[in-house]
């Protein structure tokens, strides 16, 4: 017996009411725009600046019992990882402590430092303090601006590969689809005052990849029936290519969210926050390859004709395999 999310063969009309989806990403995107104004973001230690401490002890690390120590210290985003290495020795046991900078000071004080020291040596008298690292306010300035520009030119990216492969029309569609996607997810984690470091970062470039995989999926579609149906109505090829294509979209949404719900309630709190990124990105990313990019394709209108080369549109590269 063989599993199947969704019938073998559908014929759903997406785009009965596609009015009121794009009301509804509308409304959401400016939900999500108001919190982010308003609330802004619970930034990391990456982008607020902090300190990092190795610690090395023969004792194995409890990460539970490093963070119970300095808790009562009151320093707030401290966040405790152990570090393996198949380098290490047996003996040899590594622990990542990060120190948020507190508010109205440039950096962590000397004397935080020796404050958490002493409280970690109190519970784990043989622990050793390898190093200690800060990020000033500069530096975590910097890394924010890196950050933006790594998503725009990601975004920039998808925008000239779709314009290479299909038509203008295509790239507007699955460019908005991204942004859509990216903004939601900026919202989310504004609303819920998610931490918002450098892994989160690296969540919003996964999610721009993994939409636009989807996106790209339905679009081939889309190209092949144009050229097989050249008479049939935009909006009923659009249709009948999404309903070609659901089966695979779901069963590759699906088991993804598998995987990733396993990690959010098993990886435990350090990597939550980009899991939950991830997980929210495959849910949008998937309405947004439906809902968003294929309504706005369908709004813009695209060449029938796909016999004759038009030099105006993107389509000199269509026939590469990518």
């Amino acid at each position: 017996m063989r599993l199947r999310l969704v019938p073998k063969e559908t014929n759903w009309d997406f785009f009965s009411r596609w009015k009121l989806w794009f009301g509804i990403s509308g409304l959401m995107i400016v939900l999500a725009m108001v919190s982010f104004g308003v609330r802004g973001l619970n930034f990391g230690i990456d982008f607020r600046g902090g300190t990092t401490i190795r610690t090395e002890s023969a004792q194995p690390v409890d990460v539970g019992q490093y963070r119970d120590a300095v808790a009562p210290l009151g320093l707030g985003d401290v966040t405790i990882t152990e570090v393996f290495d198949p380098n290490f020795r047996d003996d040899q046991n590594v622990a990542m402590i990060r120190i948020q900078a507190q508010d109205g000071q440039e950096a962590v004080t000397a004397q935080m430092i020796a404050d958490v020291e002493g409280a970690i040596q109190a519970v784990v008298p043989d622990i050793n303090f390898v190093s200690v690292e800060s990020v000033g306010p500069k530096v975590s300035g910097e890394l924010i601006q890196t950050a933006i520009i790594a998503v725009v030119l990601a975004i920039a990216a998808v925008l000239f590969y779709i314009w290479l492969r299909f038509e203008w029309q295509f790239a507007v569609g699955a460019v908005l689809a991204l942004v859509h996607d990216v903004a939601l997810t900026i919202g989310v984690f504004s609303e819920l005052n998610i931490r918002f470091d450098l892994a989160i970062i690296a969540a919003l470039l996964t999610i721009v990849g993994y939409s636009l995989n989807d996106t790209v999926v339905v679009f081939d579609r889309v190209r092949e029936n144009l050229r097989k149906y050249k008479q049939m109505p935009l909006k009923d090829l659009l249709n009948l290519s999404i309903n070609e294509t659901l089966s695979r979209t779901m069963m590759t949404s699906v088991t993804t969210l598998i995987a990733l719900t396993a990690l959010f309630v098993l990886g435990g709190d350090v990597i939550r926050g980009f899991v939950f990124a991830m997980i929210w990105g495959v849910i949008v990313g998937t309405y947004s390859s439906i809902f968003v990019a294929s309504a706005i394709l369908l709004r813009l209108g695209v060449k029938r004709d796909w016999s004759k080369q038009d030099p105006s549109a993107g389509t000199r590269f269509a026939d590469v395999d990518a």
